[in-house]
């Protein structure tokens, strides 16, 4: 025989979010579009890309316990 662990019925669980209006949606998605363009574009130009290297390597010297 198997151990069968009733998980409960569907009335106790969380009710699920509303639904966001179409409109609100279409702005969400253009937003996190735009933010994505902005992230690939950042990341393409090589400076920027040393540039943030350079920084991450300071903030970790800095951060290491001195002699």
């Amino acid at each position: 025989m198997t151990n069968v662990v009733r998980l409960g019925t569907l009335g106790t669980m969380a009710p699920s979010p509303q639904r966001l209006d179409p409109d609100r949606c279409r702005r969400r998605l253009e937003l996190l579009a735009a933010l994505a363009h902005a992230k690939s574009a950042r990341e393409s130009d090589p400076t920027q890309r040393l540039r943030g290297i350079r920084l991450r390597e300071l903030i970790a010297t800095r951060r290491r316990p001195g002699n």
